[in-house]
């Protein structure tokens, strides 16, 4: 990857590498790179937007609880105890559990997660998820509102929701999204709630989309509004249904060193009923896809990050090794 920002948890970050295919690696400031001789990486702590405002760590290391349960999980979740949550197994729930700040939530192995329902984090602060499997949910598999600032959500495979699989709004931010492989599905990822919910999401809803695959899902991969900017950086789109990357009401999104494959719009700047946004496209790879829609005059923001981006020609190969489950 390119230019995602310089850790800033303590020391130097180390990375789980997995050698796998020939694939360009990514550096991330000066500390991480991702080069040709790997697969892919795993990164011990967040890039791009989730990494700023005094980073995010998650829940304590040294206090760790596994949950079998759904009754066990609530409870983990909702603890005002700074922790981590390991989720053994696919556990049922219903509706919407709430997580409270300083949580990390973490699967056990490749097939651990939660099917029927899915996570609520509102006005919260310093939670990573991670290695989960989410689907069939009942509404949304992640949802994040209510001003909740520096989340991570990395590695996980999500499916078959009834509405969004990753919703970020009202007035959240400093987030990133990572390594997740998302399909079966239709709306992916919405960020910003309304069209007239301008005065809460404006100057917020900061968020570095990076190293994500959707494996065939339809629209929303995200779907913007007010936010500016929105990095969208090295990440796999194949067999894409309706469009890729939406920009609307005045958003600011960077769309950077992508690969579309399969995808006959991977930009718009226009859907629905929302007024047109802005998209900056910069050397993203398409293969039996159409060109990317922008605006003239367009207006994105700087990405106030250093990072190194990833050549667009490596990242399918490094996206479909390395995202989902059971690579952490």
């Amino acid at each position: 990857m390119s230019a995602l920002p310089k850790p800033t948890l303590g020391g130097t970050r180390r990375r789980t590498v997995i050698a796998a295919l020939s694939a360009t690696v990514l550096a991330v400031g000066a500390a991480q790179v991702i080069g040709p001789a790997n697969a892919y990486a795993a990164e011990s702590s967040p890039v791009g937007f989730a990494s700023l405002n005094g980073g995010t760590t998650g829940g304590s290391t040294s206090t760790v609880v596994t949950v079998t349960s759904a009754s066990a999980l609530k409870t983990a979740l909702s603890s005002s105890t700074s922790q981590t949550v390991k989720v053994s197994g696919l556990i049922t729930i219903s509706g919407m559990y709430s997580v409270a700040s300083n949580k990390t939530v973490l699967g056990v192995g490749s097939s651990s997660g939660i099917t029927g329902g899915g996570l609520n984090l509102s006005g919260v602060k310093n939670v990573i998820i991670r290695n989960l499997v989410f689907k069939n949910a009942a509404d949304d598999s992640i949802n994040v509102q209510s001003s909740t600032t520096n989340v991570w959500i990395d590695h996980n495979d999500l499916s078959n929701g009834y509405d969004g699989l990753i919703d970020i709004k009202r007035g959240s931010d400093y987030i990133t999204v990572s390594w997740n492989h998302l399909h079966d599905h239709d709306k992916s990822m919405l960020l910003g709630h309304s069209d007239d919910n301008a005065a809460e999401d404006t100057g917020h809803l900061r968020v570095t989309y990076v190293h994500n695959w959707f494996d065939g899902t339809n629209q929303r991969h995200p779907r913007v509004r007010f936010a500016n900017p929105v990095h969208v950086l090295n990440n796999y789109y194949s067999n894409v249904g309706s469009y890729g990357v939406a920009s609307t009401e005045n958003a600011g999104v960077y769309v950077e060193r992508n690969y579309f494959e399969n995808v006959a719009n991977p930009t718009v700047t226009q859907t629905g009923d929302s007024d047109a946004g802005n998209i900056k496209v910069l050397n993203n790879y398409k293969v039996n896809s159409g060109t990317e829609q922008v605006r003239n005059g367009a207006s994105v923001a700087a990405i106030p990050y250093s990072y190194t981006p990833e050549a667009n020609t490596s990242v399918k190969a490094t996206v479909t090794a390395g995202a989902g489950t059971g690579k952490i």
